[in-house]
């Protein structure tokens, strides 16, 4: 079992699945900077210059004492925050869409070399008829 884990493990399967898992990360990150700090101003200036990730439904108001602590934190929901998120699903699965078709475009033109031609079937049957006449 052990030496199967080490096949498996050393496998070129598992090793691209380490890189592509690595490498989405990485364009998430991107993709996250790009929209909290190019898409979602822009979006902003267009909802009155306020930060759209900080716009939020409160629920309930925060709870401060006499000394002005927080007793009780506000509950709200951030609905600028999640429409953020799902801007960031998009990019990236449009990113991840668009490499996965070019690598996959790459390899239909690796895996299909041009087929040797041999003889059609009129002539195998010429052939033949011309064996069969010999004798």
């Amino acid at each position: 079992m052990l030496k199967e884990f080490k096949e498996f493990i050393t496998g070129g399967n598992v090793i691209e699945f380490a890189v592509a898992v690595i490498m989405a990360g990485a364009i998430g990150a991107v993709v996250k900077g790009f929209v909290s700090n190019i898409v979602m101003p822009v979006v902003g200036m267009f909802t009155g210059g306020v930060s759209f990730a900080d716009q939020k439904y409160i629920l309930s108001e925060a709870v401060k004492d006499a000394a002005g602590k927080v007793t009780t934190a506000e509950n709200a929901i951030m609905y600028g925050a999640w429409i953020d998120t799902i801007i960031n699903l998009i990019i990236v699965g449009f990113v991840m869409f668009m490499m996965i078709k070019s690598y996959n475009k790459m390899k239909k033109k690796e895996e299909d070399p041009a087929a040797p031609s041999g003889p059609s079937q009129e002539d195998l049957l010429a052939e033949i008829r011309d064996l069969l006449a010999k004798k």
